[in-house]
């Protein structure tokens, strides 16, 4: 099962291609505006995969596509989705970085195939970096991955550390305050919000997910690779 963000402004192709995602086992968000989709990727909803038409309202799926590179990388898979069979716009959408391009009108059949290739190749890239893990250090305050300083600061050092020594717990906003700053700083719940957003930035793989209307948890390694 896959979280699919799925960008489409004509109704009826929004609904009979959704419907058959779902009935493949995967959750299907909608956007019928391309401002929309960037503003959930941009908050970090756990995506696995977008199908994007380009020709929407809003923004772009082009603007999404790069948004989407710009705040997860090669992370979620993209598959764009559009009526304009040209080389030229094909060859923008490869140039954008998209996994793979589908023209309209699209065989339900064949997109949830295409889909399926797409999240096999992102997967096993994910498994593989997955399998080579962290470096902490916690002396120097620092975290690598593939051998890569993360830059992080101090807050997102504690932050990160904090919630990946319990994976699988949700800790509150309040908790992590508590946790994070001196008794004496005074903080509010977006300061953690906000921490969160550049630690996701800087994490190669959506390892922190958000429990809605309570905090935050670090995803297990079984859970990232599902």
């Amino acid at each position: 099962m896959a979280t699919i963000l799925f960008l489409e402004d004509e109704n009826m192709i929004r609904e009979v291609l959704s419907e058959y995602m779902v009935v493949a086992g995967h959750e299907v968000v909608t956007c019928e505006r391309g401002d929309e989709a960037i503003k959930l990727i941009e908050e970090g909803e756990p995506f696995d995969l977008a199908v994007l038409d380009i020709r929407v309202p809003g923004a772009t799926g082009f603007d999404v596509l790069q948004a989407i590179k710009k705040e997860r990388g090669e992370d979620i898979g993209v598959i764009m989705l559009t009526a304009y069979d040209d080389i030229n716009t094909q060859l923008e959408a490869f140039n954008y970085l998209a996994d793979d391009y589908i023209t309209k009108p699209a065989s339900p059949i064949i997109l949830i195939k295409r889909i399926e290739a797409v999240l096999r190749r992102t997967r096993r890239k994910m498994e593989s970096e997955i399998n080579q893990g962290f470096v902490v250090d916690e002396d120097e305050l620092r975290a690598y991955y593939n051998k890569k300083n993360l830059k992080l600061t101090v807050s997102e050092f504690v932050l990160m550390k904090t919630l990946r020594d319990s994976p699988g717990r949700v800790f509150s906003r309040d908790q992590l305050i508590n946790m994070i700053f001196d008794e004496e700083y005074v903080a509010n719940d977006r300061i953690i919000d906000a921490h969160i957003k550049n630690l996701r930035k800087k994490l190669p793989h959506d390892y922190i997910e958000t429990v809605i209307g309570v905090g935050y948890r670090w995803r297990k390694e079984d859970e990232i690779r599902k």
